[in-house]
């Protein structure tokens, strides 16, 4: 597979409590920190707009002692990285990660799960643009 200088995004499934994602990129580790910090403010805000009161308190309440930099806790800590070597280890990913909706029984066709880059393999539109010709 080839490896690239820019950053970019292959495939991704947002599910209700967690993401799959392929990226590529420098400083990854950084970046996906970076991603996990924004999105958690960002869903926090939104949540205190809207008063939900009862989820913004178990956010409080999972909230890692040592963590004293924030006062909820939105993303589990840590990743789980793996390198990706050949195209055919890509493509069972990818498949994993667009079958994601349809195994848990929220979809019958992947393509249905809005939140996922199935779409954009399917050469339709998708909500994030994604970097289909990476090989």
């Amino acid at each position: 597979m080839n490896k690239t200088n820019q950053e970019s995004y292959s495939a991704y499934a947002v599910m209700e409590n967690h993401l799959h994602w392929i990226a590529v990129g420098p400083q990854l580790g950084k970046r996906v920190g970076e991603f996990k910090s924004f999105t958690a403010t960002a869903i926090v805000k939104e949540l205190q707009r809207q008063h939900s009161k009862t989820l913004l308190q178990e956010l409080k309440h999972f909230k890692l002692r040592h963590r004293t930099d924030q006062t909820h806790q939105f993303w589990q800590e840590g990743s789980h990285p793996q390198i990706i070597e050949s195209d055919e280890v890509m493509w069972q990913k990818i498949e994993y990660i667009h079958n994601n909706p349809l195994r848990r029984g929220y979809v019958d066709d992947p393509l249905a799960w809005r939140y996922s880059s199935a779409r954009n393999y399917a050469s339709q539109h998708g909500l994030i643009d994604v970097c289909t010709d990476w090989r």
